[in-house]
C-alpha cells in the first residue's frame, strides 16, 4: 500500500523541505530556492495524479481502450514557464536589493531599513 503512494511521499518531503528552507533561512537566495523546490513538488503532484495506468496518448486508434488526459500535463508545462519567469524576476530583485543595501540577509536589510526610517523621523522632528 505505501509503495503505491511513493509519488505522494516524495511530494510531501519536497514540500516540507522547501517550506523549511523558506522559513528557516534569512538569505534571500535560499528563500527563492525553497520556493522553487516547493513549486516543483506541486508540479510533480499534479503530473503524478494525471497519470492513467495503462492509458496511452489520445490518438484515435481501434485497439486502444483507455486514454490519458493531456490537459494536466499542458497546464503544468505552462506553470513551469511561469515559475521560471517568477524565479528570474525574484533573482533580479535580489540583485537590486544587494546593490541598494549591500546584503541579501533578511535581518540586515530590515535593520538598515529601520535605521533609515528612524533617521527620517528624526529629521522631521528637527
Amino acid at each position: 500500500m505505501l509503495i503505491g503512494l511513493f509519488n505522494n511521499w516524495i511530494v510531501v518531503m519536497l514540500m516540507m523541505i522547501g517550506l523549511y528552507i523558506v522559513i528557516a533561512h534569512g538569505n534571500l537566495i535560499k528563500k527563492i530556492v525553497g520556493l522553487t523546490l516547493f513549486q516543483t513538488s506541486v508540479f510533480i503532484f499534479y503530473i503524478s495524479m494525471a497519470k492513467v495506468v495503462g492509458g496511452t496518448a489520445p490518438i484515435l486508434a481501434d485497439d486502444i481502450i483507455q486514454y490519458s488526459n493531456p490537459l494536466p500535463h499542458a497546464l503544468i508545462l505552462t506553470a513551469i514557464v511561469v515559475a521560471i519567469a517568477t524565479t528570474a524576476l525574484a533573482l533580479s530583485l535580489v540583485i537590486r536589493i544587494k546593490a541598494a543595501y549591500g546584503s541579501i540577509e533578511e535581518e540586515e536589510i530590515q535593520r538598515q531599513d529601520n535605521q533609515i526610517q528612524a533617521d527620517k523621523k528624526e529629521r522631521k522632528q528637527a
